[in-house]
């Protein structure tokens, strides 16, 4: 196999530490959060259900199939229909996280996304964080409801239950899940503090036409010219 495409161990090993993680990072707690990664176009690895992140092993990491059949010796999260639902209608997602973080999941419990209170809130891809209505855990309808707060959008809250973010890569979602529930508790301190003005739509437009290009090192800012890598002398 071609250095450049990683084995199946090691999509095994990088569910592992994604789930290990969101532990470390404080997104969840127990069992409670699944980590997903695309192995091809037609499968993913996925996080098995109910076992401690810290006793799993590669082995333990099933793969499932888009048509929907399982291998390996342990059963898939209760969640891999909207992992799998993912990957099959979003070919740019290779990983997706799914947490019961704490801010974010408080305002699941309402009925709540996140709105444009924040202009961060753009970095899920548009004006808004969407919460896909309730349905019971691991049901197809819980998928469909996902796939469409999905739509245009890298992360959604579920109602009454936490928050899905998804990337190009395991540690892209990752990030995006910290970044949503940091949002989420900005949010919920806000909303305790009162009234909550919201950015208006040309506003958001502006941010997001910005963060088609943030964080890109290739591009210039007419504004700064620059002035090379070595430091000038103090107080020039």
């Amino acid at each position: 196999m071609s250095r450049d495409v990683p084995t199946d161990a090691d999509l095994r090993a990088r569910v592992i530490a994604g789930c290990r993680e969101l532990t470390r990072l404080g997104l969840t707690y127990g069992t409670s959060g699944n980590v997903s990664v695309r192995r091809d176009s037609s499968s993913l690895f996925v996080s098995p259900t109910g076992m401690a992140y810290e006793a799993l092993e590669p082995d333990d990491v099933p793969l499932v199939t888009l048509d929907g059949r399982s291998f390996g010796r342990r059963r898939p999260s209760s969640e891999w229909r909207f992992h799998r639902d993912i990957m099959a209608a979003r070919a740019e997602v290779g990983a997706i996280v799914h947490a019961h973080s704490r801010h974010a999941t408080a305002l699941a419990c309402t009925g709540r996304g996140i709105p444009a209170f924040h202009y961060m809130v753009a970095v899920a891809g548009g004006a808004d964080i969407r919460c896909a209505p309730y349905h019971t855990f691991g049901t197809q309808e819980l998928s469909d409801a996902a796939l469409t707060a999905l739509e245009g959008r890298t992360a959604c809250l579920l109602a009454h239950h936490g928050i899905i973010a998804v990337g190009a890569d395991l540690p892209a979602a990752l990030r995006l899940a910290g970044e949503v529930e940091g949002l989420a508790a900005q949010y919920c301190t806000a909303l305790a503090l009162g009234n909550v003005e919201l950015l208006d739509p040309r506003q958001m437009r502006s941010v997001i036409e910005k963060f088609r290009t943030y964080g890109r090192q290739d591009l210039t800012d007419p504004a700064l010219r620059a002035g090379g890598e070595d430091l000038p002398s103090r107080g020039a």
